[in-house]
Formats: structure tokens, sequence, C-alpha cells
């Protein structure tokens, strides 16, 4: 148990610092450089920390510190209530970030200086991570210090079967980000934390379950056994071919790129009258051609949601 409360004592550390730095650029930094680059690094570094110090624990646990599945879940899912209550907004995800881009939410810069964020969060969360495991603060520690440079990798499928994994889970997450988006948080972030919880229960023996592209980099690609093409056609193509399934299926067409609905059909906002028509029933069919007409965005979308 004494690796398991380093562990604990990691992750509320990180939260810690993670949240100091929000607040301190919250206060320091203009609105715009803060939404857009300050709290997307934090919360990529306090996302990948996080994500490797629970690896390190599903790869040792079991055998090394006698942690079963029941115990690993339950933390995934505390951090992923935890990382959902913090975060103030930011995604650390580059597949969300391309998500808002997609429902032109977002601008392209805006959109490009996230990604950027990051990826740099990514990186020197790996470090940092690094360095807290070379301190062997535990006996865990110790033998992953001993074991980084030989790291198995995450994927222990085929990369076809991987890609159409990863896919999957993405495209589950971001419908439900779709879906839940405009509901409170006390509703949006535990239904959110149940989703990951499950998917890393069916997927993670598959590729892990990371469905973001930039922190399967952080945690994974450096290990050997697969290309780096190979990971990318999984971590990245898969992610990101769900995600624009998502979005495709939710809204019926892709807002950046397209005005009008591609999948639902278009109905008009106007009733008209069955019957013989008089002079008002002609003046009523004009009216709801005019207002079919000034809405070609509504759709019967059914409201899958």
């Amino acid at each position: 148990m004494a690796g398991l409360n380093v562990s604990l004592s990691f992750f509320l550390a990180t939260c810690a610092l993670c949240e100091a730095a929000r607040r301190a650029s919250k206060a320091l930094l203009p609105a715009g450089a803060y939404a857009s680059f300050a709290r997307e690094v934090a919360g990529a570094v306090q996302l990948a920390a996080c994500c490797l110090e629970t690896q390190m624990l599903v790869e040792l646990g079991p055998w090394a510190g006698g942690f079963g599945p029941d115990l690993l879940l339950t933390l995934v899912f505390l951090l992923s209530l935890v990382h959902g209550a913090t975060l103030d907004g930011a995604s650390a995800n580059p597949a969300v970030a391309l998500q808002e881009f997609l429902m032109a939410e977002v601008s392209l810069p805006s959109t490009l200086l996230k990604l950027v964020a990051q990826g740099l969060g990514m990186q020197a969360a790996y470090i940092l991570t690094r360095r807290c495991w070379a301190l062997e603060l535990s006996d865990l520690h110790l033998l992953q210090s001993l074991m980084a440079a030989h790291c198995s990798p995450a994927l222990r499928t085929s990369v076809l079967w991987g890609t159409l994994v990863e896919g999957a889970c993405a495209f589950f997450f971001h419908w439900a980000l779709l879906c839940l988006r405009h509901r409170p948080p006390g509703h949006r972030v535990p239904a959110i934390a149940l989703l990951v919880t499950v998917t890393a229960y069916t997927a993670g023996p598959y590729t892990s379950a990371f469905f973001n592209p930039a922190l399967a980099v952080c945690v994974t690609f450096q290990c050997s056994g697969h290309t780096w093409l190979e990971y990318a056609q999984v971590y990245w193509l898969g992610p990101l071919t769900g995600m624009v399934l998502a979005v495709l299926l939710h809204q019926g067409r892709l807002p950046r790129l397209f005005q009008r609905n591609l999948l639902y059909r278009q109905k008009s906002k106007f009733r008209t009258p069955k019957g013989k028509l008089t002079s008002g029933s002609e003046d009523a069919r004009t009216l709801a051609a005019e207002g079919s007409s000034q809405e070609p965005g509504h759709s019967s979308a059914l409201h899958l949601c």
C-alpha cells in the first residue's frame, strides 16, 4: 500500500500545482492567451502526468503491488471526475480542439495555438514524470525507472483492429461531448467520467483506450514493437475519424465546411393546411416557402440526444 499512497500523493500534487498555474495565468494573462494557450498547457500537463502514473500502476500494480482491476478502474473514474471538474474548459485533446473547429466554434489560429499548447504540455509532463520516477519514492517508481528504457507498447492487437477500437472509442466519446455540452457540469462530468471508465475497461486490453492523439504520443510512441506509422494509424487516424463521424452524424453536416444539411431531411417551419386552396391558404403556402428558404440549415435530425 505504500506504493499506492505515493501514487495518490503524486496525483494530488500534480492537480494542485496545475490548478495553481491555472489561477496564476488567469490573473496575469489576457483572456485570449489564457483560453487558447495557458489553460491548455496546464490541462495537458495534468492529464498526461496522471495518465503516465496510472499506466505505471496498470502495468506494475497487479504483480508488484497486488492491485486488482476494481481498484484501478475506480482510480480511472475518480481521476476523470477530477479532470472534468478542474480543467476549466481546457480539452487537452487535439481531437476535441479540431471538433470545436469543425463545429465553427473557434477560429483556425486559436485551434493551432491550442494544438501547440497541448503538445508542449504533454512533453513537459513526460519529462517531469520521468524525473519524479527517478527519485525512487516507492518500489513501483524504482521498477518503472529501471524499465523505462524498455517500455511495453500500449497497442496489443493488430493495427487494423486497434484503429477500429480507437475510432469506436473516440466516436462514443465525442458523441457524448456533443450531446452533453449544454448540460450542467454536475450531470456532464460524471457521465463523461463513467464513459471513460467503461471504455478503459472494454478497450484497455487492446489499445489502452487513449482516443487522444497527443496523449498517445506521450505515453506509447517511444515504445518498441511498432513503427511510428503504425502508431499514427491507430492513435491519430482512428480517433480523428471517430470524431468526424460523431460530428457528422450529430449535426448532419460539418458546420465549418457545409451550410446545407447532408444527412437529414429538410422540413418547413410552417405547416400548410390540407384541402382546397383558398386565397388565404395560398398566402400561407407562400409564407411557408419563404420560411423554409430562410432556414436552410433546419433539419429533422431525429433529436438522438
